[in-house]
């Protein structure tokens, strides 16, 4: 490839400041967050502001056979938006409009680009609500958790945002702009290419804008902690509160190690002898009975203590621990590996003490925190990155985390992605027919395999 003629290319159409080629810069673009997953170099990171730009980089890209690896915000915990050696990093992060917000159909329209937060303030001045709430709403793009369908807090009431995505408008591989899906309250119109389109990864074409599905702004909610003496009690009560048909905006569990992390690092005062802390939030026109009867069940399950707030100042103290979990275990190590393994609830107790025996055999250090609501727990290795010996045992850790996950009946990952961290054990779920056939649908959107290579698959 001749890096001055694609370049030149390129800049027919783009900027010169919407092509970057100084290595110092691209190489700032060559990652996400995630650990152990390999990245190459960039040729060139092209940062466009239209649709008609992406349908340039592309058709360059197709007709000079250049890989293009699509990027949001960065992130991401799977190495999904990792460079390829001698790539088109091709950045949306400029694309930041929000176009349309409709409240009498409730909808959004808008760029790959918009910030989660951004977004989600935006539609509360109308009294609406965009649900999808990843840990990282602050910092992640609407395009970024399309590409990973991405989850958040509070999905056990809501939903993924795989649920929120009606339309997007789709720049394919050869330059040529689909639209699919619709922007109404129904339809059924042919197959179902949006959805395919979310959690792709950017491995089927370039998302340049999404009609986006609204809720009515709930009440504010209130929350309640339990603590528990020890995991199995804590997952006890989680299959309760669902059973008995509660829905709760929020339920979430912090593991012994990550308790200990959080008070290590904040003082929030939790005992040492607590093993399990169970979060429990209702945004219900009357949330102070619903935190009533979960406290309950919470009692009966063998919770210690259970702390109900009557605002919503307390409520944030309350969950004050859950937010500052991954930052206290990252202060435990010079590395974490996140895991996001999902397993139905009615497992989640045996994943959790299958996690602790998996850190115990492998003499490291384990976090877990999960969306116990549904079941998404997010194991985090805790390790020394200079460390060969700690690093492998880091990695193997990771490895039996997942197939534990597996043999549960649960999936690889509930809401991270595959990307290149876990594109290895895809195929173990997959199957060989599953395979075949996603590879399949792969060649047909992409068929010069130009589109995030290296990823899934």
């Amino acid at each position: 490839m001749d890096l001055k003629d694609l370049t030149a290319r390129l800049r027919a159409v783009l900027p010169a400041d919407a092509v970057l080629t100084d290595p110092d810069v691209t190489g700032s673009y060559a990652h996400d967050m995630a650990s152990f997953c390999e990245a190459g170099t960039p040729a060139v990171v092209v940062l466009p502001r239209t649709v008609e730009e992406v349908q340039h980089v592309m058709r360059t890209a197709t007709a000079l056979r250049v890989p293009v690896v699509p990027q949001g915000a960065r992130t991401g915990l799977s190495g999904a938006a990792n460079a390829t050696d001698g790539c088109i990093v091709l950045s949306l992060v400029k694309m930041d409009r929000i176009l349309e917000i409709n409240p009498v159909d409730r909808i959004a329209v808008v760029e790959p680009g918009v910030i989660n937060a951004t977004l989600s303030r935006a539609v509360n001045e109308y009294g609406l609500y965009y649900p999808p709430d990843p840990s990282s709403w602050e910092e992640c793009s609407i395009g970024g958790n399309i590409g990973t369908a991405s989850g958040g807090l509070c999905c056990v009431k809501y939903g993924v945002t795989a649920e929120y995505v009606l339309g997007l408008d789709v720049v394919l591989a050869d330059g040529r702009l689909l639209t699919c899906g619709r922007r109404t309250a129904k339809g059924v119109a042919g197959y179902d290419l949006t959805r395919l389109f979310v959690g792709s990864e950017g491995s089927l074409g370039i998302v340049v804008r999404a009609v986006l599905a609204l809720k009515p702004e709930p009440p504010q909610q209130l929350a309640l902690a339990a603590e528990f003496p020890s995991t199995a009690a804590a997952c006890e009560a989680v299959c309760e509160i669902m059973a008995r048909g509660h829905a709760p905006s929020l339920l979430e569990l912090m593991d012994r190690t990550s308790i200990r992390a959080v008070n290590a690092m904040a003082q929030m005062g939790l005992p040492d002898t607590t093993e399990a802390l169970l979060l429990a939030a209702f945004d219900t026109p009357d949330p102070a009975a619903d935190l009533a009867a979960v406290g309950a069940l919470c009692t009966a399950a063998g919770a210690t203590e259970v702390v109900p707030a009557e605002t919503a100042a307390e409520s944030d103290l309350l969950l004050q621990a859950r937010r500052l979990t991954l930052t206290a275990l990252e202060r435990v190590k010079s590395a974490t590996m996140i895991d996001d393994v999902c397993v139905p609830r009615s497992r989640l107790a045996e994943m959790l003490d299958g996690t602790a025996a998996i850190a115990a055999k492998y003499d490291l250090t384990i976090g877990v925190c999960a969306h116990a609501g549904d079941g998404n727990t997010h194991p985090t290795v805790c390790f020394d990155a200079a460390d060969p010996d700690e690093s492998r045992r880091a990695r193997e850790s990771f490895d039996e985390i997942m197939a534990l996950g597996l043999r549960l009946g649960g999936t690889i990952t509930g809401e991270h992605g595959v990307g290149v961290l876990k594109k290895d054990w895809l195929a173990r779920e997959l199957g060989p027919v599953g395979l075949e056939l996603q590879r399949g649908i792969k060649g047909v959107f992409d068929p010069l395999g130009i589109l995030n290579p290296g990823k899934l698959f």
